[in-house]
């Protein structure tokens, strides 16, 4: 891999973030970090990273960060900030960078995602007009996602919520931002579009039931109404119509698996970490 090239890994203290800094230190890449001013999460940038500050929702805030930069990890907090101002960002990112990693969705890959202005689809669509190197990286849900379940499993033996019988292909989010490494420093991925996903297939309930055998301790999953569920995510902050998203595909998922593949294989030539080392892993954050 070209380790001389600048990267600024942009979404940097979430999940896939911090693996992803970790491995372009340990190639040697000059390395930064894009935080919100006051980042809750600023203690998971790793050494070795210079750390810049900035906001998506004010694109001028970006141009220190991207000056001298080759290449931008992006992931696009959806959750919290419109894609009102990603056309100027992209056009900040253009100005500078000559290469982009976008952490994309599963959902644009099936055809299921709307594309409207609010959704990974248009980000697509509009780094896709620019003259940068662009490498969609498609994901399946992150392993990390059932951590959702953590305040459960340490209050009692059971989970309660929707679909329990929905069949997914999670990744691991170390492998994503190997992947994603791949991509930013190696030549060879522009214009691909990659599904990545973990190496098999696990039902959210066979992931409860992993979780406890990791644990020792005897689990149990109870499916709820979804709007039940829905009232509960939306309470806690999700967009509505990203919970009628979620809750519709997981129903989905319990008809007809989630689509796999062995990217993560193919592009680190390590293979994709399964949800039992991502639980032995991450066990103590269950207890």
């Amino acid at each position: 891999m070209t380790v001389n090239k600048t990267v600024l890994v942009i979404g940097a203290t979430g999940n896939v973030g911090p693996p992803a800094l970790s491995r372009l230190v340990e190639a040697g890449a000059p390395v930064r970090a894009l935080l919100i001013k006051d980042d809750p999460n600023a203690d998971r940038v790793p050494d070795g990273v210079e750390v810049f500050h900035g906001d998506l929702a004010e694109p001028d805030s970006l141009d220190d960060a991207l000056d001298g930069v080759d290449a931008v990890f992006l992931m696009w907090p959806f959750f919290t900030l419109p894609v009102s101002t990603a056309p100027e960002v992209l056009a900040k990112i253009e100005q500078h960078a000559r290469r982009v990693v976008f952490v994309s969705s599963v959902g644009v890959h099936i055809g299921l995602e709307r594309r409207d202005n609010n959704c990974h689809a248009h980000l697509e669509e509009l780094l896709e007009k620019t003259t940068l190197e662009w490498t969609f990286l498609r994901t399946t849900g992150f392993m990390a996602n059932a951590l959702g379940f953590a305040g459960q499993i340490r209050a009692g033996g059971t989970v309660h919520f929707p679909y329990g019988a929905a069949a997914r292909t999670s990744v691991h989010e170390g492998d994503l931002a190997a992947v994603a490494v791949r991509a930013l420093l190696e030549d060879g991925h522009a214009g691909q579009k990659y599904l990545v996903t973990g190496p098999e297939v696990v039902s959210q309930k066979e992931q409860v039931h992993i979780i406890g055998e990791v644990l020792g301790r005897s689990l149990t999953w109870q499916d709820v109404l979804a709007q039940d569920a829905r009232d509960q995510m939306v309470a806690s902050g999700w967009p509505p119509a990203y919970a009628d998203g979620a809750l519709d595909y997981f129903a989905q998922l319990t008809k007809e698996p989630e689509v796999g593949s062995s990217v993560v294989e193919e592009v680190t030539g390590e293979p994709a970490r399964t949800f039992r080392e991502w639980a032995v892993e991450n066990a103590a954050r269950f207890r």
